[in-house]
């Protein structure tokens, strides 16, 4: 372990001169001047407590504080910001004891450089960059394993939350890829504890696959909004569970989460936490399977964020493990995270918050009614809709017949927004009725968009508007 520790550390004094080179300060407005985060009054969004809101577009970050030195921190988030991120989810503790990548590990307090310092430095510069920590305070597997008791996650979660409860930027999972009702009592000490001391920051809980924290949270007082796994398996992946907690065939279907976890009351912001990444395999474990693309992860961020969901998150095999040479890969990993960050992907999130934020934004409801004669599967568009807009996603290209009486308005003015690049076309203004458009398909692959309808009596955007852009409405 030692050898590997010091093999990787070369390699990162190697790339010293060229991150020192990109990384530059972001003297920008930072998110929590807007004042704190909160749950929005309708109970299914984020806001802040000025009143804007808050589209949660997430990166998990798992391993950053194992596997990145100080300047590769630096040169992800300041990455991460230039792409539109706004909140990295971290693994704190991945091990007890965890140890970074400068050797120091995590039950030591006192030293000239200790874990703690890094992961100060680590929740620090994501504040420079506008960009909130998810804390996942410790895998659930560790706690499944016995490695936290009670007591022990009493002590852990007092020392937490006093070390960083006047961050402005933390946001605290609690559980991590873990069922809620495995060691409950451990989560549930740690939880309150930390509440108890910290009254700055949400929390959440992050479950295991296929599952939605309000199956066992739905009425803790600790938990602000839920979260679920929709995990990395395709259409009929049953893979032997024993306990599957959804349909079969169903397993791509992540928009379904949002409607079980508000199914439990009280009523929640809740997101997908971690939908399949880009460049894993098809079902984590087989190659030959296949692997996400960048097509897939954006069908995972429009469904769930059209059914409902307050924000997305998104992952990469190689960026959540932080892989680089001279590590083992896990998951059939293919390439550096370095090289990740040119991946399409990463970059595409960022048209959604655009589009989500450049529309009344607390009014929007999931509707599944604009769409006449719907399919499933790929072929299921998904609708949402304020008083004066509406949005349908289309996978597939196929034709599809929108009611555009849905919305205010007797004329509407319509774009398709292509998914990859955020660039729009203007289709018309058309009357309010039932119309069928056609978008054009792909010579080959996937060429994924969202239908957008206006009344024609609101200038959200502008007819030769070629690009979606970041422009915040209430």
């Amino acid at each position: 372990m030692k050898d590997s520790r010091v093999k990787a550390r070369n390699i990162v004094i190697g790339l010293l001169p060229l991150l020192l080179f990109i990384v530059s300060p972001i003297s920008a407005q930072k998110p929590w001047e807007n004042g704190k985060l909160r749950v929005s009054d309708n109970q299914r969004f984020l806001q802040f407590e000025n009143g804007k809101p808050f589209f949660w577009q997430g990166q998990t970050a798992w391993l950053m504080p194992e596997r990145l030195n100080r300047d590769e921190v630096a040169f992800f988030l300041k990455s991460c910001h230039d792409a539109g991120y706004n909140v990295a989810q971290v693994q704190v503790i991945n091990d007890v004891p965890a140890y970074n990548i400068y050797g120091a590990p995590s039950h030591l307090l006192e030293g000239s450089y200790t874990y703690w310092d890094h992961m100060d430095y680590i929740i620090d510069t994501a504040a420079q960059n506008g960009i909130y920590i998810g804390m996942v305070c410790i895998w659930g597997g560790l706690v499944k394993g016995g490695k936290m008791n009670v007591e022990q996650a009493k002590a852990y979660g007092t020392f937490l939350a006093k070390r960083y409860k006047d961050r402005p930027n933390i946001i605290w999972f609690i559980g991590g890829d873990i069922q809620g009702d495995v060691k409950a009592e451990v989560w549930e000490a740690l939880a309150t504890t930390i509440k108890e001391i910290d009254k700055n920051h949400l929390m959440t809980f992050h479950p295991r696959g296929r599952y939605t924290s309000a199956r066992w949270w739905s009425k803790a007082p600790w938990i602000d909004f839920h979260t679920f796994q929709s995990g990395h398996r395709k259409y009929g992946q049953r893979m032997g569970n024993k306990d599957y907690p959804i349909p079969d065939n169903t397993e791509e279907d992540n928009w379904m989460y949002v409607d079980s976890t508000w199914a439990y009351k009280p009523v929640r912001p809740v997101l997908d936490a971690e939908p399949s990444y880009e460049e894993i395999p098809i079902g984590l474990h087989d190659r030959d399977q296949g692997y996400w693309k960048a097509c897939d992860v954006r069908r995972y961020a429009y469904w769930s964020v059209f059914a409902g969901s307050c924000g997305h998150t998104y992952g990469h095999n190689a960026i959540m493990q932080f892989y680089r040479e001279g590590l083992t890969p896990a998951y059939h990993c293919q390439k550096t995270w370095t090289e990740a960050l040119h991946d399409p992907g990463f970059h595409q999130m960022q048209y959604l918050k655009h589009l989500m934020l450049s529309l009344p934004y607390f009014e929007r409801v999931p509707d599944q009614g604009v769409v006449i004669n719907n399919g499933q599967q790929y072929d299921r568009l998904a609708a949402t809709r304020g008083q004066d807009y509406l949005l349908v996603y289309n996978y597939t290209s196929r034709p599809m017949t929108i009611d555009l009486r849905k919305i205010s308005g007797p004329r509407k003015r319509v774009w398709w927004m292509d998914a990859s690049t955020g660039r729009l076309t203007w289709l018309g203004e058309y009357d309010n009725k039932i119309l069928t458009f056609r978008p054009q398909k792909a010579a080959a692959g996937i060429a994924d968009g969202v239908l957008i309808a206006i009344d024609a009596s609101k200038s959200y955007l502008l007819e030769d508007q070629a690009q979606i852009a970041l422009k915040i409405l209430k």
